[in-house]
């Protein structure tokens, strides 16, 4: 049993998991009322944890389990986001949408990546905004965290950039729409290709009726299968990086395999083609939000203020040249192809 919860004082430990836990539940709740659902629950989590931070007190006692959350619970939560991804409306809709976002990922994470690295954006933080603007917003965030190791305030740094632009181009593109001249179908597909949360492109989407919103949802989906595969791809590049970086180059390469990432594929698969399951995927769904609020509000508690003020403006400007850059993509890609 200690094992399985490694505290040294179990009271704090508990007022750790349910602080983040009611957080998570407050979350919840407020992504539900109109504005908020732009932000997200999972920033929301973010944030409420951030607020906790003022009173000192229950802030260091909570600390005790936050770490545990952060890591073990972020598994768990990933692995259960995987029920979202229904892989049957995703090979339904054919593979048009897939190879688009396949192209859209692999581009942007390079972009990303590169004009971040021309601000003088750290390494590990450069890789988590392009993710994060790639791939999926703040799940790819914290699914690409754990491979890479990074820290607590890169992570939350990143999260809080991918809420920040992700809200703004939702905005954006939805101003957009009626100049691009695409029909309803397509400017889903844009959506789904361009925009950094689902929640963003569900939003976009909606503004195009329900033909948008499947259209945006499917992209969107296209774009959060490639989590896993990205996440061990840059496992091994990180692994490989560091074995150079220390010039030990006769010691074992041991890459850093996110094994719950294959859980992730696995639930999608479990969720998309077994019947008694699909009556569950709504709740399990419902589940993995849940633990992954508690997850971003246990970074929230461990951020670090001084360094997201001195260290969030040239992420926070690379990304947001990015965004344009992934805007301008999509629509590319949409007009000549879809």
């Amino acid at each position: 049993m200690s094992s399985l919860f490694p505290f040294a004082n179990r009271r704090n430990a508990m007022i750790g998991i349910i602080l983040t836990l009611a957080c998570s539940l407050i979350g919840q709740a407020l992504a539900s009322l109109p504005g908020f659902s732009l932000i997200g629950h999972l920033v929301l989590a973010l944030v409420l944890g951030m607020v906790i931070q003022f009173s000192q007190s229950i802030t260091k006692m909570a600390r005790e389990s936050t770490g545990f959350i952060a890591n073990k619970f972020l598994r768990a939560g990933i692995i259960l986001l995987g029920f979202k991804l229904n892989l049957v409306i995703l090979m339904s809709a054919g593979l048009k949408s897939l190879e688009a976002a396949v192209f859209v990922v692999a581009i942007m994470i390079t972009i990303n990546y590169f004009v971040a690295r021309f601000f003088r954006v750290d390494h590990i933080l450069a890789l988590l905004t392009a993710c994060g603007c790639s791939i999926c917003g703040a799940a790819a965030v914290m699914g690409i965290s754990s491979a890479l190791k990074a820290k607590a305030d890169q992570s939350v740094l990143a999260v809080a950039i991918v809420a920040i632009l992700g809200t703004v181009f939702t905005l954006v593109i939805v101003f957009l729409q009626p100049f691009l001249g695409f029909s309803n179908a397509q400017f889903g597909v844009m959506a789904g290709l361009s925009l950094h949360e689902i929640a963003h492109a569900v939003a976009a989407g909606g503004s195009a009726g329900p033909v948008g919103t499947d259209s945006a949802i499917i992209a969107k989906l296209s774009r959060v299968l490639l989590l896993a595969p990205v996440a061990l791809i840059l496992g091994v590049f990180e692994a490989w990086r560091q074995r150079r970086k220390s010039g030990d180059t006769n010691s074992k390469f041991k890459v850093p395999i996110p094994w719950f990432m294959g859980g992730f594929i696995i639930a999608s698969a479990i969720g998309s083609y077994i019947p008694a399951v699909e009556i569950a995927v709504p709740t399990l769904v419902k589940i993995a939000y849940l633990i992954l609020g508690m997850v971003m509000a246990a970074l929230g508690l461990n951020v670090n203020f001084g360094v997201i003020a001195h260290e969030g403006v040239r992420p926070l400007t690379s990304a947001a040249l990015c965004s344009v850059v992934i805007m301008s993509l999509a629509w590319f890609i949409v007009r000549t192809w879809f």
